[in-house]
Parts: C-alpha cells; sequence; structure tokens
C-alpha cells in the first residue's frame, strides 16, 4: 500500500494517452489513491479493457472517451464530453504525445503538425480548459509529461525534443503562477521507458538506451507521487536526473552535438 493510499478517493482524474504504457500505468496510480478515472485515447478497446481493470481491481469508477487529440478543437471537444458525463476533474494528467525519429526535411508536414497539435496546442488548452475550474473549486493536480530531451537539443528528434521543452517551460510557469490557488502543477520528465514509444517513433534501441531504461509503472508512480507532494518537476530514475542536470554546464553546440551522436547510434 502507498502511503498516500485513497488519497483521491471520490475525486476525477483524466488521464490522456491512456490505452498504453505510461498512461495505463498513471491511470492504475491513481486508482490505487482510490480517483475514479476517465480514460482517453484512440484505441476504445483498450481503454475498455483498463478501465474494466481498475474497476475490478480498485473499485473505482472509470469512463472511456475514445477520442484522438492530434487534431484541432480536441480539447474543446473533450471538454464538452467530461460535462455531459457530470465529472468535475481533479487530476488532468496530460499524457498523450508521440515523437517522432529522423531528419525534419524527410519527414511529412502532416505528421510533424500532429505532434505539434497534441504535444503542445491540445496540452496546453486541456490545461487551461480544466486548471479554470480547479482554481474555482480551490483545489486539484496538474501533470505535464514531457521527458528527458526537453533539457537539450535534439537532432533527429527535433520537433519532438522542442515541444518537450515548451511542456517543461510551460509546466515550471504554471506552477508558479498557480501558487496560492490550491492548485498544483507538476512536470515528469521520464528517460528510455519500456513502452510503445521508441517502436512507434521508428527508433532502434541501443546499448546505451538498454541501460538507462525504466519500467512504465516505475516512471508513473515517481510521477504521481511528486504531483501529489506538490513537487514543480521531478526526472525519475538517477541516471537520468544526473544527466539532465549535468546538461545545464555544458555548451549548447556540446550538448546537441551529444545528442545527435547518441541519435545516430539508434537510427534505423
Amino acid at each position: 500500500m502507498h502511503d498516500d493510499s485513497r488519497q483521491l478517493a471520490g475525486r476525477w482524474a483524466l488521464v490522456t494517452g491512456a490505452s498504453s504504457g505510461l498512461g495505463a500505468d498513471f491511470a492504475r496510480e491513481l486508482a490505487a489513491r482510490g480517483a475514479d478515472l476517465v480514460l482517453v485515447a484512440r484505441r476504445s478497446d483498450r481503454l475498455a479493457a483498463l478501465a474494466d481493470e481498475l474497476t475490478r481491481s480498485a473499485g473505482v469508477r472509470a469512463e472511456v472517451i475514445a477520442m484522438d487529440l492530434a487534431t484541432a478543437g480536441a480539447a474543446e471537444e473533450l471538454r464538452r464530453r467530461t460535462d455531459s458525463l457530470g465529472v468535475d476533474v481533479d487530476v488532468l494528467v496530460n499524457n498523450a504525445g508521440f515523437g517522432q525519429h529522423g531528419q525534419l526535411l524527410d519527414t511529412p508536414w502532416e505528421r510533424t503538425a500532429q505532434l505539434i497539435q497534441l504535444d503542445m496546442v491540445t496540452l496546453t488548452e486541456l490545461t487551461r480548459l480544466y486548471a479554470v475550474d480547479m482554481v474555482a473549486r480551490g483545489r486539484g493536480w496538474i501533470l505535464q509529461v514531457a521527458s528527458v530531451s526537453a533539457y537539450q537539443p535534439t537532432p533527429t528528434y527535433a520537433s519532438y525534443a522542442a515541444a518537450k521543452s515548451y511542456v517543461l517551460s510551460f509546466g515550471e510557469a504554471l506552477a508558479h503562477e498557480l501558487q496560492g490557488t490550491g492548485v498544483h502543477c507538476t512536470v515528469v520528465s521520464p528517460g528510455v521507458t519500456a513502452t510503445e514509444f521508441m517502436e512507434a517513433a521508428g527508433h532502434r534501441l541501443t546499448l546505451f538506451d538498454r541501460m538507462l531504461m525504466m519500467e512504465s509503472p516505475a516512471v508513473a508512480r515517481a510521477g504521481i507521487r511528486a504531483m501529489l507532494a506538490g513537487a514543480g518537476t521531478v526526472v525519475p530514475g538517477f541516471a537520468n536526473a544526473f544527466n539532465t542536470w549535468a546538461m545545464r554546464f555544458l555548451p549548447r553546440g556540446w550538448a546537441t552535438a551529444i545528442a545527435a551522436l547518441t541519435m545516430r547510434l539508434g537510427a534505423r
């Protein structure tokens, strides 16, 4: 059992990208603390299976909303759907996102535009839509999912790393703006994690990746614990935390070159 077990009993948590990987594990961590769940992703069958699992294992309520958040207007549509369920969202986990591995000029613009929409625009709009009501109620928690890539320019992941840098900066600034409101914003920046991310991005795991890889439940647990503790930011894993801390002492050009070398090793 967790020290903060049942801390969220009776509160609704919304998790985007909840059909697999970190999203599903964030949902499990929240359910273990008593939260009822709104699970959002594209794959309705996986969402339904997760909802059934959480209902049986944790005794919580779970609603499923199958939709693509990488489209304009998706945030407002999701808000309409949660309103129609009569749900007051006290916990928002902005986990949905994807990366693309390759040269920008070789990547179809439509794919890059979807990345920007999902990883930045929808995330920002969802945050604003739900944070307004959280502040009005005087309570709430927001978890923004960034990445260790947020801490350095990353060739062959240029758009993704830049988007996650936005998430990190946005989340840290918002945490300051929300001081005194009863609403907390935390940014979690995972490193290489055992999920579908790398396969979907077209990136082969290297020996270095495998050495640093963390299991998804451990990353999700670290993120939720930091969020409930009111922390501004957390980088799960000692090696990941050390590497992101050390990057601030390198010239930007060096950091970019190191990232480029690491990415080339994983090219397909």
